[in-house]
């Protein structure tokens, strides 16, 4: 299972997001820090779940890094996140 896949199928278990878009940027960051040849470094989610209802954009990017905690102490180096509520401006 490709990183993408991994990231994706953990985020739809945790969070049953209404709409979810794992792009791996991996091939923007060639030349950077942490950047490793074949990619699967570089991360752009946009999610948005019921779960993120009431929550802060700190609470609800902690909620996302402690699912993929496992993730980002090994091969993800980094990771963008947009992440809403249904009915929020931008979702």
């Amino acid at each position: 299972m490709s990183a993408k896949d991994d990231i994706t199928k953990k985020l739809s278990e945790a969070f049953a997001p209404h709409s979810l878009d794992v792009i791996d940027e991996s091939h923007l960051h060639e030349g950077h820090s942490g950047h490793r040849h074949g990619g699967e470094t570089h991360f752009r989610v946009n999610i948005v779940s019921p779960a993120f209802a009431g929550k802060s954009r700190i609470e609800r990017h902690r909620m996302i890094n402690a699912t993929l905690a496992a993730e980002l102490a090994g091969q993800l180096h980094a990771l963008a996140i947009k992440a809403h509520a249904p009915g929020e401006a931008g979702a």
